[in-house]
């Protein structure tokens, strides 16, 4: 088994946690702020102990964070391992801007080429 610090996040986990729509809904909704488990329960279509199940799976994967005040749950988002899958896909973003500038570089290319033959008297 690996070594895990406190401060690491697993991009699995976090990538698993983030497949489902239910679990980045709730996400969505705790950007506003910290809500109370039975608020978030309120704010979907599905039954309360499915609720609490993609709670457990978004602290797991440290997404969401719980605070218990008496007998309460309160849920805020944890954006650092967001963070975490933000960098992963800069890599990505770089690769596909300098690809679609080439593209469009190429494009714009042979549209001139082609403008510019069709502009010339004919042989």
């Amino acid at each position: 088994m690996r070594n895990r610090s406190v401060t690491h996040y697993s991009a699995e986990a976090t990538f698993s946690a983030l497949a489902d729509p239910t679990r980045r809904a709730v996400l969505d909704l705790l950007r506003q702020g910290s809500h109370p488990a039975g608020q978030i329960a309120k704010a979907f279509p599905v039954s309360r102990p499915a609720i609490s199940k993609h709670l457990r799976l978004l602290r797991r994967a440290h997404l969401v964070q719980e605070r218990r005040e008496g007998r309460h749950r309160f849920y805020q988002l944890n954006p650092e391992p967001l963070k975490a899958v933000d960098s992963w896909l800069d890599q990505y973003r770089v690769f596909w801007r300098a690809n679609l500038t080439n593209l469009k570089n190429f494009v714009e290319a042979e549209y001139a080429k082609e403008s510019k033959e069709s502009r010339s008297p004919n042989k």
